[in-house]
Order: structure tokens, then sequence, then C-alpha cells
């Protein structure tokens, strides 16, 4: 049995009514969010810590297994980065960079689920795995070139790779021939994202990842209103929207993990009663900070 008990769960929050009082007149409930963030980082790792042995788990492969635990610690890790990068009230534009690569864990583990193929696990495997075996290749050919004297360097990532290889239970031939792992909007449509929330998650994102001109201009150049331009210092916050919509990507797919790897939902019925009601607490604080966003200008 998986224990949802107070000794297992991590404790949830406490507010008091006077941080809550200030928050909502501010209309800034990042006080609140950033520990609410901290506690589904630190609930994302301790799900990512249940023994595969566990009686309550349903017989899945272990590699699948391992994808699963090895996403959702990915996960909390990477909110662990952004939790000590926000808490100085600066690099904000560092924690966008790292959003991304959280919603886009978090929603492979969704749509691992939502498949429930062996398919698509093969293809998540192939699609990292396929582009070490191009790395390969090109280290044999150069030491081909050498008439087969092998660099350290060389030696030591082909062993790199054939681990990774070996450890996936895939032989190369599997990696070559399997199918292209869909894109991130063909996932999010799966499971039933509108076409703007891929606008918004994913291609608005890119900007913090490639560097464009608008990434630029709203974290790195300052402008006073006239055509100057000049560097900008490390004082971005990170916003509530991040807080928010990282906390809901990352319930999301704690959930799905559960209700796909356990054998009977009721043995994490403790587990999905918390994430449930700290989303509920998510969508509360979102209409609070946001209700002025979304009236029209008078």
């Amino acid at each position: 049995m998986i224990s949802g008990d107070d000794n297992f769960l991590p404790k949830a929050p406490t507010f008091s009514d006077e941080l809550v009082e200030e928050c909502t007149k501010s209309g800034d409930f990042r006080p609140i969010l950033f520990e609410w963030y901290k506690f589904v980082g630190l609930l994302c790792n301790t799900v990512a810590c249940i023994s595969p042995e566990s009686p309550a788990l349903r017989n899945i492969p272990p590699v699948h297994y391992a994808i699963f635990i090895g996403l959702l610690n990915r996960c909390s890790r990477l909110m662990l980065s952004n939790t000590c990068l926000s808490s100085t009230r600066k690099y904000g534009e560092t924690t966008r960079l790292l959003d991304r690569s959280i919603y886009e864990s978090a929603v492979k583990i969704q749509w691992l689920c939502y498949k429930n193929d062996d398919d698509s696990f093969l293809r998540y495997l192939a699609d990292g795995l396929v582009k070490d075996l191009m790395f390969k290749r090109q280290i044999e050919e150069n030491i081909e070139k050498r008439n087969g004297e092998i660099l350290i360097i060389e030696q030591r990532m082909l062993n790199s790779i054939k681990e990774c290889i070996e450890l996936s239970g895939l032989s190369e031939q599997e990696i070559t021939d399997a199918k292209k792992l869909p894109d991130f909007a063909s996932m999010l449509k799966n499971l039933g994202f509108s076409d703007i929330s891929y606008t918004a998650i994913q291609r608005m994102s890119s900007h913090a990842v490639h560097g464009t001109w608008s990434d630029l201009i709203f974290n790195y150049l300052r402008h006073d209103g006239s055509q100057r331009l000049s560097p900008r210092d490390h004082e971005i916050d990170t916003q509530d929207v991040q807080f928010i919509t990282g906390i809901r990507f990352v319930l999301g797919a704690v959930k799905s993990f559960l209700n796909y790897v356990v054998s009977d939902v009721s043995e994490v019925s403790a587990f999905v009663s918390v994430i449930d009601s700290t989303n509920e607490k998510m969508i509360e604080i979102q209409r609070l900070a946001w209700a002025s966003d979304f009236s029209v200008p008078t």
C-alpha cells in the first residue's frame, strides 16, 4: 500500500490572515504562490520516490517506470532551481528558461499515460538515443580515419552512449526504425489543450530559449522611451503566471502518473485529494490575481 498519511505527504503551506489580506489588496499573490510552488515541487519528488516494488502498483515494464520517475524528478529538481532563483527576486529571465523544460517534462508524462502503449514509450526513448547514435557514428568515423586509434575522450563518450542504449533495453536497429516522437503541439492537442495554450506555453516561452528580439527587449535591454538601448541588470522578477502555470502542469503530471501506475486508485486517494485541492487553490488565486487583467478599460 502507498501511504497517504501525514508522515508521507509533505505538509501543505498555511498563511496568516494578514498575508492573505495584503496579497488580495495588492493583487500580488507571489508570496503565497512561492510557498505553494515549493510544496508542489516536494510533492512531485515524494511521488517520484515511490518504490516500483510497492504492491499497490500494477505491473509495468521497469524502463517505463524509470521514464516516469526520471521525468518527475526532473520537474522537481528544476522547480527547486526556480525556487532558489526566484527567492532573490531576481533572475526572472532565467526561471523562464527552466519553466519551458518543466512544462515539456510534465506534458510528456501526461501524454505517455494518455497513449498507454509500448510504441509511445519506444518513441520517447528513441527520440534522444537516435541523436546519440548519430554522434557515435561520427566518433567512429574519426577513429577510422586515424587507423583505429581511439582518444581517451572518444572512449569515454562511446562508453556513455553504450550505457544509455543498454539501459533503454533497445537495440540500435529498434532505435533507428522507431517512428518520430510527436511534437509538443501534437501532444497538447492529444491531451485536449486549446491551440492558444500551445502558443502561450511553447511559442511565447521560446523567446527565452532562443534569445529573440522580444526577449532582449523585455529582459536584457533597458530603454528610456527613446531609441537608446543599454544593457539591463538582473532585476527581473519571476511572475505569478510562472508559478501558477508550473504548479498546475506538474500537478497534472503527478495525478496522471499515479492513476496510471496504481492497480487500485483508492490507494492514492490521499494524494489525489491533495492534488485536486491544490489545483483548486491555484484557480482561485489566478481568478483573484488576474481579475483586473480581463476587465474592459473605461
